[in-house]
């Protein structure tokens, strides 16, 4: 981690953030009827920022909503000179060739000017409204993160937009406390986190987790999204600047084999004997919007197509990028894969402990949703876990926003005040109060 040390270096400095960033003055708030109250839950590690109102339930911005944000910037090659934020992705007309300015790298935050832009936009006018004098916030950070980032974090929160309270917390211990209020009878879980930077192993017991079994698997979403535009580049098309649309392709037609020597053979055939073989219509962004998958009448198996349509033809690209969460080294990442790693991770847990975990695996992170991901984790698992042990995992109905759920339910508990430091507490005691309040 030597980027990342020399950006904690950086911000050890105590360069204060009020130079930085100059103070706002905050407008007194004015008191009216409401059908909510102001506490608002945000997920940010990585691309992706999950942000709600809570009324009595978490509502998006539109109550009883959530709503999933890009959290970074993007540039269009059709309009270099205008930068776009967030959801106004929506508003490019041609993505491709999109240039992301991310606010995250390797899972931290290093660019607090591009998450500020990003926060501005989304507390501002012109989404959420945010009142911040009488709003609590829970946001998400990363295991062992710096603590010149959490220090940094603090005074953003508090000092320059002054919310009323600040929750920080780790993602796997919203999705935990989501967890054990669905399945009050368990005592224990393993989180498996796999998102965009990374995939992060964590038990909790009782919802505490447990530090000296955690382990992060530098694979993620992004690395796999790279991994594909590299394989298409050398291949058929040059593609290493069409990031927005390579992971879309990777969305459609990725899938986790069951067999991976089995499909390496079958994508080998020719014809309609490969039946892994897809075509992929890529955008234009004039009559195609989004890519899509060509049905399988309608492929041709030799020759060209007719049509003007770009096509991409994938044959074992479909399994081989995913096969990567399970065997990093593949591409020369000496890591453990996830099965391997969740049984690591529980057998540094006391023996007697083992077997609540291993019935306990709960996937959460967009890197889940790819098709037979839960079956190769429970089958790979089970081969490495002792007959006598039961083995069960759980992919919940929305892996992706599973956390900000938990964030939801720990808004409602009695005890959320108890969590929570006001900023009363941090304009007190400062930095400390945070480090022993907050678990991360």
């Amino acid at each position: 981690y030597t980027a990342q040390a020399r950006v904690a270096a950086h911000f050890s400095k105590r360069l204060s953030l009020n130079t930085l960033f100059p103070k706002r003055r905050v407008p007194a708030p004015q008191h009216r009827e409401s059908p909510w109250h102001s506490s608002y839950c945000v997920g940010g590690r990585g691309r992706r920022l999950q942000l709600s109102a809570l009324c009595g339930e978490n509502g998006g911005g539109i109550w009883f909503s959530k709503s999933v944000i890009p959290n970074c910037q993007f540039r269009s090659k059709t309009a270099r000179l205008k930068t776009f934020t967030a959801n106004q992705l929506d508003e490019i007309k041609d993505p491709s060739g999109l240039f992301y300015i991310l606010p995250f790298q390797k899972g931290y935050l290093v660019n607090w000017d591009v998450q500020r832009q990003v926060w501005d936009y989304l507390f501002g006018k012109e989404m959420y409204q945010v009142d911040f004098v009488d709003t609590n916030i829970i946001i998400t950070e990363p295991y062992f993160n710096f603590s010149s980032i959490q220090e940094s974090m603090n005074e953003i929160l508090f000092e320059e937009y002054q919310f009323q309270a600040v929750l920080r917390v780790n993602a796997g211990a919203l999705s935990a406390h989501r967890y054990f209020r669905d399945n009050p009878s368990e005592l224990c879980c393993i989180i498996v986190d796999s998102g965009y930077s990374f995939t992060h192993i964590v038990p909790y017991c009782r919802s505490k987790k447990k530090k000296e079994a955690i382990i992060r698997i530098n694979v993620g979403g992004k690395l796999l999204t790279n991994h594909l535009k590299e394989i298409i580049s050398y291949r058929q098309l040059h593609v290493m600047d069409e990031t927005h649309v390579i992971n879309q392709v990777k969305e459609d037609v990725c899938y986790v084999s069951q067999d991976f020597y089995k499909d390496m053979d079958i994508a080998k055939l020719k014809g309609e004997e490969n039946t892994v073989m897809v075509d992929y219509v890529l955008p234009d962004f004039s009559t195609i919007k989004k890519g899509f998958c060509k049905p399988r009448e309608e492929m041709v198996l030799s020759g060209k197509y007719k049509t003007g349509e770009q096509i991409l033809r994938l044959t074992n690209e479909r399994f081989a990028v995913p096969e990567i969460l399970f065997h990093p080294s593949d591409i020369g990442i000496q890591e453990m894969g996830i099965p391997e790693a969740i049984v690591y991770s529980i057998q540094n847990l006391p023996e007697e402990m083992q077997p609540h975990f291993f019935k306990n695996i709960v996937l959460t992170g967009g890197n889940t949703l790819f098709p037979g991901f839960r079956d190769r984790v429970y089958s790979e698992v089970r081969c490495l876990t002792p007959t006598d042990y039961d083995v069960s995992v759980v992919l919940p109905e929305n892996p992706i926003t599973y956390s900000w759920e938990g964030g939801k339910l720990i808004s409602e508990n009695d005890d959320f005040e108890d969590m929570i430091v006001t900023r009363e507490d941090y304009e007190e005691h400062g930095h400390n109060i945070c480090e022993e309040k907050f678990d991360i």
